[in-house]
């Protein structure tokens, strides 16, 4: 008895040392659900010859997701951190992706120092549009800052990076991300690991982000560039600003990215975005936005479009909210294609919440 008696006070000293460190765990998500109307649109949003559709459509205003954040407190200011988060067709039910966890999949660790998070995440340019966007990264699907800037369906047919699809690169697999945050400066710097038996550099992708936000004014920009399996590359930079005065906020972006798409081809495509939010009152908002992008490829005729947004929300509490979203598409030469109505039109009513 006299030996387990000091046995067990050292034991009942070490408990603490075990459970001190402060975890939690967040359970989040979005829902968002609309009633969509499309003239020259299909319900998903591709040009068609003629007609209109009608469809519930998940994720206008921002894609349906559900998540789960933790962080653990650590000793001597570190901490750990995952993210899980999975996207949602909020109209079938069904993930958005065949990836489960398409979204994020990550796991860190952080301090003073900033964080390091490893696993499938977004790209830079896409961290760096997010404070500049000029409808607040609205319907990703339809938002040409988050489609090609941002790479999400850079409608190359081929996988740059470890993106794991052919359709765009807007997130990673297999990636390494650092942030650090200094004051107003928030630096960030990744690299995407190709895994590739063919070496170090195919598949692969590395970037560099800086952004200031101070006050009213926000600066944001990233360059990153990114290696298909055969070694083709595609360079991709992003710049933006944005100011918030009084109830009104302007915004505006552009971006570039360049492609081999072959030996001997390549493709160049440029966004140019402006665009406002005014806060009518506190509980409604007035967003308008206008994209232009311009597409250059070897051997082709120059096209693009030219696309305004337009957003009106009305705040029914802190997590949900009425919005009403219209849209005008006008393409130049024949980026749709020649058999396609040369305009296209979208009118939506939906309700998001958060939690």
């Amino acid at each position: 008895m006299n030996l387990l008696r000091p046995l067990a006070a050292a034991a009942a000293l070490a408990v603490p040392a075990l459970v001190c460190a402060q975890s939690s765990v967040t359970i989040y998500g979005i829902a968002d659900l609309a009633v969509r109307r499309t003239s020259g649109l299909s319900a998903a949003n591709a040009a068609v010859p003629s007609g209109s559709a009608t469809a519930l459509a998940s994720g206008v205003n921002n894609t349906s997701r559900l998540g789960f954040r933790g962080r653990e407190d650590l000793a001597g200011g570190l901490f750990a951190v995952f993210n899980l988060e999975t996207g949602l067709n909020l109209d079938t039910g069904l993930p958005a992706n065949a990836k489960f966890f398409d979204r994020a999949s990550t796991v860190g660790l952080g301090g003073g120092w900033g964080t390091v998070t490893a696993g499938r995440q977004t790209n830079l340019l896409a961290d760096a549009i997010g404070p500049v966007d000029p409808v607040g990264m609205r319907f990703a699907a339809f938002n040409p800052n988050i489609a090609t800037t941002a790479l999400s369906a850079h409608g190359l047919g081929i996988e740059y990076g470890s993106a794991g699809a052919t359709t765009g690169s807007y997130r990673l697999d297999n990636a390494v991300k650092y942030t650090g945050r200094f004051g107003p400066v928030t630096a960030r710097a990744m690299h995407g690991f190709g895994e590739n038996l063919a070496g170090t550099r195919p598949q692969s992708s590395t970037g560099a982000g800086l952004a200031y936000a101070d006050g009213g004014l926000a600066l944001s920009g990233a360059w990153q560039t990114f290696r298909s399996p055969a070694g083709l590359t595609l360079d991709a930079a992003t710049v933006g600003a944005a100011y918030q005065w009084g109830a009104v906020r302007l915004a505006a972006n552009t971006g570039r990215s360049e492609a081999e798409t072959t030996a001997t081809a390549r493709t160049v495509q440029q966004v140019q975005s402006l665009g406002s939010t005014w806060g009518v009152t506190s509980a409604v908002d007035l967003t308008a936005a206008v994209y232009r992008l311009n597409r250059q490829r070897t051997g082709q005729r120059d096209d693009g479009y030219t696309r305004a947004i337009f957003f009106a929300e009305y705040k029914l509490s802190r997590r949900s909210r009425l919005y009403a979203e219209l849209d005008r598409t006008r393409w130049r030469d024949n980026f749709q294609g020649a058999a396609n109505k040369p305009t296209g039109t979208g009118a939506t009513v939906g309700l998001i919440h958060t939690f």
